[in-house]
């Protein structure tokens, strides 16, 4: 009954809709994770700043290069579980890199970030594009709330392991590659694909519908990326603190709200709501910033936006895009924003946080984002039309219904 009720609230089956948050919450708490056992590396070896740039500008290029090849490899298969087998399979190994390289010189941890960077790009437009075909556009932002709410747990539950051995946190990180594994030895169900239209990538940035989502998107990325430093080092640690556990939450509970929302009234609205009220977020901050209102303020409408741009932006859009074409390169494009934006925070966060004043990065935050809503006003929205007027129809049957018994 259970199931059921499941399958008819997000248009996929039970099992399937377990199998694709599995294998998108897995390659992303792992990247996470791993990202952080590669911060580790590079503070305990003691790099210079250049040596350091180097090691991120590796694990960059390693994910976002990988992330366009294993694109334009995928988009010619017509199953893909082989395919992301193969992929979790070098994930599971690449894992253990920092037991091999153990006596780490510079060498050792450029060879280490890329081997984590290809880890996590290669076979995420595949995971992705595999979700985009094994969901209905009317229901996949649904089911990738739920997909960003499982992301979250995974993170909070890795991060709370009070462990900083740093052969104990790589085996850690190879068993949950592990645990992801698993989920593809159970051999899910897979519909053989038809692989006939198949766009370049320089087809799909020509596109005007996909231009008028990525602009908001690299804005939204930039801003909040550039601005977490400035918050870091003005804040106190204590409120840094609570805020990004108060965010953690609301991101969870709106990732899932979000994306209900989104099936319901469609994309565009949400997504032009959110950005409005994260622009008033940083509008307050800018103009109030030692006012405990206006950091509970930012803190609120941060989390909101976290949670509800992230279902959209990085799982969902991108396949409602593809109206049925291959999805593959449209992700890779699409999740090229997020990987930069937390490149260019760690690489030049502290230069912001020297050169420019707090009321100067809160109002520039603010603006661009205003500025955001812009493209997205010309925007086509990717709900189709005819389900958002069936629900708001049904949604009136219904609370008809319910005057007629409360009256009877």
């Amino acid at each position: 009954m259970l199931k059921e009720r499941f399958s008819v609230k997000t248009g996929i089956r039970a099992r399937m809709a377990l199998v694709t948050i599995i294998l998108i919450a897995n390659a992303f708490v792992w990247y996470f994770y791993a990202f952080d056992i590669l911060k580790q590396i590079v503070n305990d070896t003691g790099l210079n700043d250049f040596e350091s740039l180097m090691v991120w500008a590796t694990n960059f290029c390693g994910a976002a290069v990988s992330a366009f090849i294993g694109a334009a490899v995928s988009t010619r298969l017509k199953r893909r579980l082989s395919f992301l087998f193969i992929w979790m399979l070098f994930g599971l190994f690449s894992s253990l890199a920092p037991i091999v390289f153990q006596n780490m010189n510079i060498a050792g941890v450029l060879i280490i970030s890329l081997l984590f960077g290809i880890s996590f790009g290669f076979g995420m437009p595949a995971c992705m594009g595999y979700y985009a075909d094994s969901t209905t556009t009317e229901n996949r932002a649904r089911l990738g709330g739920l997909t960003f709410l499982f992301i979250g747990l995974g993170v909070f539950l890795l991060g709370i392991i009070a462990i900083t051995d740093l052969t104990a946190r790589t085996l850690i990180l190879a068993i949950w590659r592990g645990l992801g594994l698993l989920i593809i030895l159970l051999k899910p169900s897979e519909k053989v694909l038809e692989r006939t239209t198949e766009k370049s990538f320089l087809s799909i940035l020509r596109a005007r519908s996909f231009i008028l989502y990525f602009i908001p998107w690299w804005m939204f990325c930039l801003v909040n990326y550039a601005s977490t430093p400035v918050i870091v080092n003005f804040f106190r640690e204590d409120f840094v603190r609570i805020s990004t556990l108060i965010e953690g939450v609301l991101a969870g509970l709106f990732s899932v709200i979000g994306g209900s929302l989104s099936d319901i009234v469609g994309r565009k609205r949400v997504i032009i709501t959110g950005f409005t009220m994260l622009g008033l977020g940083y509008a307050v901050l800018g103009t109030f910033p030692e006012n405990s209102f206006s950091w509970y303020f930012y803190t609120v409408v941060d989390g909101i936006a976290w949670g509800v741009f992230h279902t959209l932006f990085l799982i969902t859009l991108w396949g409602d895009l593809a109206y049925g074409a291959p999805s593959e390169k449209y992700y890779a494009l699409g999740g090229l924003p997020f990987l930069l934006s937390n490149f260019l925070r760690l690489v030049i966060g502290s230069y912001i946080v020297e050169a420019v004043s707090v009321y100067t990065v809160f109002s520039l935050a603010s603006f661009f984002l205003f500025l955001a809503v812009l493209p997205l006003m010309y925007a086509p929205e990717t709900l189709p039309e005819k389900k958002i007027r069936e629900r708001e129809l049904k949604g009136y049957i219904d609370k008809a219904k319910k005057v007629k018994e409360k009256y009877t």
